[in-house]
């Protein structure tokens, strides 16, 4: 790699054959830019910005769901050293006019990596729980960022277009998951960022190299212009316990990887050396399995970073394909897509038979409730936009929405059913873009909520869909 590879664009350096470019994350802290813990951040990142082996750092926006320095206050400092970064950009804070607002922020400042992502639900807050927002999710902050580089019209002059922006957008995918219900909406959901402008896309935490393998072959079968990077975390004792103990959504951390992490970290060096070489073998399988990257976080110095790399590359070029039966801690009958290869660990590229015959017969062996039932056929003969009901629905919200007192009233009469249904909290969090075949028009983009998220629907097409199903919302 070149020296000045943190200087190449990242567009560039993902575009560039054979590429394997390699993303720093940095966690943010509590505290102003000049707090001893955010200091440290920073001498991290400017040891790392040196290292000719990596060529962007990542950092992290409210991770957890908790209050942290914004990425760009960080990020200032290194982009006016001239070095690539991605910022981290999360929904669950803001509504869609701050998120333009901060789009607007982030073009002009120069930071043209954005990681869209919809936000882990907030846990804390100053004296209290803070508000969840999600009045945009990843798939609609994509939307609107790509709008941005096409040229947004002024909302309040149509005929004015704005100057375009130059946002190179990436998202998250979440497949390391155990059941066929939670796997598959994140393929769906991933079609569709990709749809709505991602370029690039990082999986979830995982320790199961037959998962990495399958998330390739579905993108390439599925044709998605998308560089991919893989998420390689340096693992400890205390991360495999929060992770087991599922603090974190979305990272999966196995019985028997947990049983290792206890047992590694028993010993002197607290399980160090373990936990590098394991991350070390699942960057070299990452390169083994054709990843245009890998995504190496973890709380670490920069020292630790490059011992990784280090690592990795001492291994000779084909010895990912028996590493990656070491990466291999899957959950009890986890659901794969493709059929499994039991010698390998990987993948063989032919979809699951269970799951073809599935889609065939569309039947589920889950019990589905009659009120999941009853919302789903309301849904589809009132909020569907070639629903029978759509029409007048719109009307009737769109009426109502410059009215106050009304839309309360809705909202009353929306919860009044809900609550009961499905135990509502009011919370924003169902936030979860329909996930069909193809992309919607952007008519379509519309709340399938009722009150006051059907009156909100009308305001602008880049909403996103409420799930009648009141099923809870995935943080990607």
């Amino acid at each position: 790699m070149q020296p000045d590879l943190m200087t190449t664009p990242l567009r560039t350096q993902l575009a560039q054959p054979g590429a394997f470019v390699v993303a720093a994350e940095l966690v943010t802290s509590r505290g102003l830019i000049t707090a001893d813990s955010s200091r440290r951040v920073m001498e991290v990142a400017r040891e790392l910005a040196v290292d000719p082996r990596v060529g962007v750092l990542s950092i992290t926006d409210n991770p957890g769901g908790h209050a942290m320095l914004a990425p760009d206050t960080l990020g200032t400092d290194l982009i006016s050293r001239g070095q690539e970064v991605v910022i981290h950009l999360s929904c669950k804070d803001w509504n869609r006019n701050a998120l333009e607002s901060r789009g607007w922020k982030l073009g002009s400042e120069g930071f043209d990596n954005v990681l869209a992502l919809s936000g882990d639900y907030p846990v804390t807050g100053h004296k209290g729980l803070a508000a969840p927002v999600f009045d945009l999710d990843s798939v609609g902050l994509l939307s609107l960022f790509s709008e941005m580089n096409d040229g947004l019209h002024d909302e309040r002059k149509p005929e004015i277009q704005l100057d375009r922006t130059d946002f190179f957008l990436g998202c998250v995918v979440t497949n390391h998951k155990r059941r066929e219900r939670e796997v598959m909406p994140q393929y769906f959901k991933l079609r569709k960022k990709v749809e709505a402008g991602a370029r690039f896309v990082i999986n979830q935490i995982g320790w199961n190299a037959c998962k990495d393998d399958e998330l390739l072959r579905w993108i390439k079968r599925e044709e998605l212009p998308v560089s991919v990077l893989a998420n390689v975390y340096l693992l400890s004792r205390p991360a495999a316990r929060a992770f087991h103990q599922g603090k974190i959504p979305g990272v999966i951390v196995t019985d028997e990887l947990l049983a290792l992490a206890e047992r590694h970290g028993a010993s002197p060096d607290k399980g160090r050396a373990f936990f590098v070489e394991l991350a070390a073998k699942h960057v070299a399988v990452a390169r083994g399995l054709g990843f245009n990257g890998v995504y190496l976080g973890g709380h670490m110095p920069a020292s630790t970073f490059g011992e990784i790399l280090d690592r990795a590359g001492a291994f000779a070029a084909d010895d990912w394909r028996a590493l990656a039966a070491e990466i291999h801690y899957p959950s009890t009958d986890e659901f794969y897509f493709f059929e499994p290869d039991a010698k390998t660990k990987l993948s063989t590229g032919e979809v699951n038979a269970a799951y073809l015959e599935s889609k065939r017969r569309r039947k589920t062996d889950l019990p589905v409730p009659l009120k999941y039932r009853f919302s789903r056929r309301l849904h589809a003969i009132a909020f569907e936009p070639d629903a029978p009901l759509f029409p007048a629905g719109r009307a009737f919200y769109k009426a109502i929405e410059p009215s106050p007192g009304l839309t309360k009233l809705a909202h009353a009469a929306e919860q009044a059913a809900k609550v009961p249904l499905f135990g509502c909290r009011d919370c924003g969090d169902c936030s979860l873009p329909t996930s069909h075949t193809s992309a919607p028009s952007r008519s379509a983009r519309r709340t399938s909520g009722t009150g006051r998220a059907a009156a909100r629907a009308t305001a602008s097409a880049r909403s996103t869909t409420r799930s009648a199903s009141g099923r809870r919302r995935t943080s990607g």
